[in-house]
């Protein structure tokens, strides 16, 4: 398998995180979705790259965005659609992983976008399958395709990703989102500092070559963007916030409000992956205001699953 990509191949046949791309594999990503963002603001808005594609949708996990956002970006493909969720599915009945992938392959199924809360589902599942494998979110582990329209927003924001200063603020612990964030953009060159409670900082942390810093005002005077993250209260077991005082002190502490925004005394650009807690994390009038990049985050989403669906089906082998 070549690792290099100037025929416009990806060096991988899976998406499964971050780390299984190189630099020049998200650039590629990155270039193929300035086309698709074009298509995007046509008036006909689908092009037939993948209409000889059958793609399975399976989420093992509640989801509203993502799951919509993929299944848009497949019909915008022109690819065949097969949505499945495990809350009406024979998994509920005692049906293994594989059981209910293979009942699917057996449609003759080429790609497969997954949602799964056991970390690592999708690499076990590119194991035992000959479809294209693309993970939407495995446990706390990675969300890559969340990462890569993160740093496109970015670029498209500020020209490029190399050298700028992006602070990731919140549930580190239990957040894929930081995980496939902090790899990504430090392959694409930025510096990246995490700012959160320390009891929702992963004991890792010290391994990922990132800053760490507990001091919010401190960290938003450093940086060049802010992605506030939400708290995983469904990650955290019992009322949710076994790991700090109450949702009104993190509020305090590492929420972001117009008047903090203020203090900072420059323009910084600020993102959210979503859903957003209101008033927690972010406030309306900031979420709202003109340095947010949230809808753009949302737009860019489809641009670039298309762009991962489009390059990984070109990796599909053809029967002769």
């Amino acid at each position: 398998m070549s690792t290099d990509n100037p025929s416009g191949q990806l060096s991988t046949d899976h998406l499964l995180g971050i780390g299984d791309l190189s630099a020049e594999d998200i650039e590629l990503i990155f270039r193929t979705a300035d086309g698709f963002k074009e298509v995007l603001n046509r008036p006909i808005k689908k092009v037939p790259s993948l209409r000889d594609i059958t793609i399975a949708n399976l989420f093992f996990e509640n989801s509203t965005r993502t799951r919509i956002s993929f299944e848009l970006a497949e019909k915008r493909l022109s690819a065949d659609v097969v949505n499945f969720s495990s809350s009406s599915s024979s998994v509920k009945k005692g049906e293994t992983l594989i059981d209910t992938v293979n009942n699917i392959l057996a449609m003759k199924v080429d790609m497969v976008v997954m949602r799964h809360p056991d970390p690592g589902a999708a690499v076990f599942l590119s194991r035992h399958v000959p479809a294209r494998i693309v993970n939407a979110g495995d446990g706390t582990h990675e969300h890559p395709t969340q990462a890569l329209l993160d740093a496109y927003s970015i670029r498209e924001k500020l020209g490029s990703v190399k050298g700028r200063k992006v602070l990731i603020v919140g549930d580190i612990l239990h957040s894929r989102v930081a995980l496939s964030n902090i790899l990504c953009l430090r392959k694409l060159g930025a510096q990246v500092m995490l700012c959160g409670p320390t009891t929702l900082m992963p004991r890792y942390v010290d391994t990922l070559g990132v800053k760490v810093e507990h001091d919010l005002d401190k960290a938003l005077a450093w940086c060049d963007v802010a992605n506030m993250l939400r708290i995983q209260l469904e990650r955290q077991g019992g009322d949710g916030i076994a790991n700090f005082p109450s949702l009104r002190e993190y509020a305090m502490l590492f929420g972001l409000d117009r008047e903090r925004y203020e203090r900072i005394g420059k323009d910084i650009t600020i993102m959210h992956p979503g859903p957003i807690n209101r008033g927690v994390e972010i406030t309306s009038d900031v979420a709202d205001s003109g340095a947010s990049i949230i809808l753009h985050q949302v737009e860019n989403g489809v641009a670039v699953r298309m762009a991962v669906l489009y390059l990984l089906a070109s990796r599909i082998p053809r029967e002769q």
